[in-house]
C-alpha cells in the first residue's frame, strides 16, 4: 500500500476518536487554530484508514506523531513509505521501537520514554483549593517567559495558546511562580492536552502545581470531554501528582530528535 495525504477532517477524526486517549494531540490539531500547520499521511484499504501519522509544522521544529497500539503492524509500513517525504530534521513521538524504521536514514537523539495520561475521574479536582489561582492572558507573557526561562528552559510554549484563555498561574507577591497551560485545545473536537506545567524551584513542594492543574482542568471540563497529557516516564513526582488529580496511564511512546544522515 502507498501512503495517501488526507484532507477530510471528519474522516481523520473518526479514526482518531476510536483511540482518543492515545490521540488527544492529533484530535486537537484538527481544530482550525492548528489545522493549517498539519500534514496527515495514512495507509488505507477498502475498509478505511489502517494507520495515520501527522507532521505538525506550527513550531520552530516540525514534529512527527506516529502513535499506534500495534507498533509492529502497518505503522512500520507507513513510516517506511514516508521516508522520502519527511523533513531533514524533526522531533518525533513514536510508539514502541518504531524509531528503528527511521534509524537507517536519520541520526537519532533519544529524549526518553514518555507516557500518556488521561483524566478518568474528575472528582479529586473538587478537593483542591484553587482560590488563589488566576487566569493568565497576553499581559502576563513577559512574566510567563521569565518563569519558563528560570524553571523550564526546555519548554514547548507557544505564546498563541494564551489566546485560548486556558493558562492559569499562582503568584507570590508580584512574582509568577507556578503555571499550567495547554498544548492543544479544541472545543469543537472536545479535547485538550495539558502542557508547559512548571513551578519555580524556590516554590516547589508546596502544592502549587496541584492547584494550577486542578483549576485548569476545572475550566477545560466546561468545554471538552477528554483531557490528556504527556509526561516523562521517569518523572515520578509529576506522575503521582496527576494520579492524585484523577489521571490514569493509557500508553507509552518514545520521544526523539532526528536529523538526516
Amino acid at each position: 500500500m502507498l501512503p495517501v495525504c488526507l484532507h477530510d477532517k471528519e474522516e481523520i477524526a473518526a479514526f482518531l476518536r476510536a483511540r482518543a486517549g492515545l490521540h488527544v494531540y492529533e484530535l486537537g490539531d484538527l481544530d482550525d487554530f492548528f489545522w493549517p500547520y498539519t500534514t496527515w499521511y495514512a495507509l488505507q484499504d477498502r475498509e478505511g484508514i489502517r494507520e495515520l501519522a501527522l507532521v505538525y509544522s506550527g513550531m520552530s521544529l516540525p514534529v512527527l506523531l506516529a502513535l499506534t497500539e500495534e507498533p509492529a503492524g502497518p505503522m512500520r509500513d507507513l513510516l517506511r513509505s514516508l521516508l522520502p517525504l519527511l523533513p531533514r530534521r524533526f522531533y518525533s513521538h513514536l510508539s514502541g521501537e518504531l524509531v528503528q524504521v527511521l534509524a537507517g536514514d536519520y541520526q537519532v537523539e533519544p529524549h526518553g520514554t514518555h507516557g500518556k495520561m488521561v483524566l478518568i475521574d474528575p472528582a479529586p479536582l473538587e478537593g483542591v483549593d484553587t482560590s488563589a489561582v488566576v487566569q493568565l492572558g497576553a499581559a502576563d507573557l513577559p512574566q510567563l517567559m521569565q518563569l519558563y526561562e528560570e524553571s523550564y528552559p526546555g519548554h514547548w510554549f507557544d505564546p498563541r495558546m494564551l489566546e485560548t484563555g486556558h493558562y492559569f498561574g499562582l503568584r507570590r507577591g508580584e512574582e509568577l511562580v507556578s503555571v499550567a497551560g495547554v498544548h492543544v485545545y479544541s472545543p469543537l473536537y472536545r479535547v485538550a492536552a495539558l502542557g508547559n506545567v512548571t513551578t519555580h524551584p524556590r516554590f516547589r513542594e508546596q502544592g502549587l502545581a496541584r492547584a494550577v492543574c486542578a483549576r485548569l482542568c476545572q475550566a477545560l471540563l466546561q468545554t471538552v470531554d477528554t483531557i490528556g497529557l504527556n509526561v516523562k516516564a521517569d518523572n515520578a513526582g509529576a506522575i503521582a501528582l496527576y494520579h492524585r488529580l484523577g489521571f490514569e496511564w493509557v500508553g507509552t511512546y518514545e520521544e526523539c530528535m532526528l536529523g538526516a544522515k
